[in-house]
């Protein structure tokens, strides 16, 4: 019997759960430890942050369908991984010992790389549920006496389809509100061009991204870095290509959602060999890290490089349908080696974004996801929010039920399958 460990429960550790559970023998055993019992569809948080959605809406206590799926389901937080040991310690003295571990934790937010951001500072968030409740309680607040509006995305930062969505979203809150006409929108972002996405663009994000902004009134900043933030207005250096200083703006807000840069958990950074300079897992094309080669990772806590330099850090994001690919080549593997072979499977790492915009919004197919590609597409329409309404009550449904159908791959492939592509975009 092998004992496997997930150490997460996110999108990416949910589903690694229920794969693995899938490809083993009845007799291996599978447990899962994350310190929050609950699932949040992370995705819906733009819309929670205007309303639109209840923390209700989008939970889902994880222990009855790890329970009923013969998995077992520790909701402790992990204090640090022993690799060399093959144990994890948890925070509550007990250590869990492992013949193959996962680590699915996704990351780490630095809020504290720059002064003044984050829900303890002046900005607020989406990257958690209950961020974008706080988030929530101050839109309400920042409705009864409007201003300007500062959203987007600071030096570091690999996660940048949320801050445009958000950007849209609070922009047609506020239309419906009949408040947007006093509400300056400006997009901060350290990407070097609009549409950019951590990826050097997807087909033409570049001019859909624009075009949207621009027909919105939304003001942009690209290759910004956010020096500090302070109650109501924040300090931005626009850097030029040379990596110098070319202006330094003071951009007054009421209301500001920044998205921060990533980096590893505590507990899993800081190990030699393991993780890299900013804590995220190394891992070979298997999944599976060079030095403890019964560790394997999955989703954002993987280190990937950027694509290139840009005048400032960019990174490159973790897509769902990246995670995908990554669970199933990490499941099958170790499926492998539990039964003496080796493994052999390996990650597609495309990307398929829905990216909502309250009524409208813009989809993108990057195969594979880093260029050059075979396929590069990009369209924008209603039908778009229509589709990420719907991958929400099915993704939700997925984890509730338990099962590891493929979502992203379906999505690519019959509703946004490469053959249908030209239907899709003019129908």
């Amino acid at each position: 019997m092998a004992h496997v460990v997930v150490l997460g429960a996110g999108l990416g550790g949910a589903i690694m759960a229920y794969e693995l559970r899938e490809a083993l023998r009845p007799e291996d055993k599978i447990t899962v430890i994350t310190r929050d019992p609950t699932y949040h569809f992370v995705p819906s948080n733009p819309w929670v942050a205007v309303g639109w959605r209840e923390k209700a809406d989008i939970s889902i206590d994880l222990a009855p369908t790890m329970a009923r799926k013969g998995i077992e389901f520790i909701p402790v937080a992990a204090e640090r991984l022993h690799p060399a040991e093959n144990r994890v310690e948890l925070v509550d003295g007990r250590s869990v010992a492992y013949d193959f571990i996962v680590i699915a934790t996704g990351p780490e937010l630095a809020f504290d790389e720059i002064e003044g951001l984050g829900p303890e500072g002046h900005t607020q968030s989406i990257c958690h549920i209950d961020h974008a409740l706080k988030a929530h309680e101050a839109f309400e607040r920042f409705c009864k006496d409007p201003g300007p509006v500062v959203i987007g995305a600071v030096q570091g930062a690999s996660c940048f389809g949320p801050a445009y969505e958000f950007t849209f979203i609070i922009e047609t809150a506020l239309r419906r509100a009949k408040l947007r006409d006093r509400v300056p929108m400006t997009f901060v972002t350290s990407e070097p061009y609009i549409g950019h996405l951590g990826l050097d663009g997807v087909g033409d994000t570049k001019g859909l991204l624009e075009s949207e902004l621009r027909e919105k009134h939304i003001k942009w900043m690209t290759s910004s870095r956010v020096k500090k933030v302070e109650d109501g207005r924040m300090i931005v250096e626009e850097i030029a290509e040379d990596g110098s200083v070319r202006a330094e703006r003071e951009v007054p807000f009421k209301y500001s959602m920044l998205l921060p840069a990533f980096r590893g958990i505590k507990a899993v950074s800081g190990i030699e060999g393991l993780s890299n300079p900013r804590g995220f897992t190394i891992i070979d094309k298997h999944q599976r890290n060079p030095k403890y080669p019964n560790v394997f990772a999955v989703g954002v806590c993987v280190a990937i490089p950027p694509l290139a330099a840009t005048p400032v850090p960019v990174g490159v994001p973790k897509t769902g349908f990246m995670i995908e690919s990554m669970v199933t080549a990490a499941a099958q593997n170790i499926n492998a080696l539990v039964r003496g072979k080796e493994p052999d499977s390996v990650a597609t790492w495309n990307a398929v974004c829905l990216a909502d915009f309250g009524d409208s919004g813009i989809a993108f197919v990057a195969q594979p996801q880093i260029p050059p590609r075979n396929v590069n597409w990009s369209a924008s329409g209603k039908w778009v929010h229509l589709a990420k309404v719907g991958f929400e009550k099915y993704f939700i449904h997925k984890i509730r039920k338990g099962t590891s159908e493929p979502f992203y791959e379906r999505l690519a492939m019959q509703t946004l399958g490469i053959d249908k592509l030209k239907d899709v975009k003019h129908g």
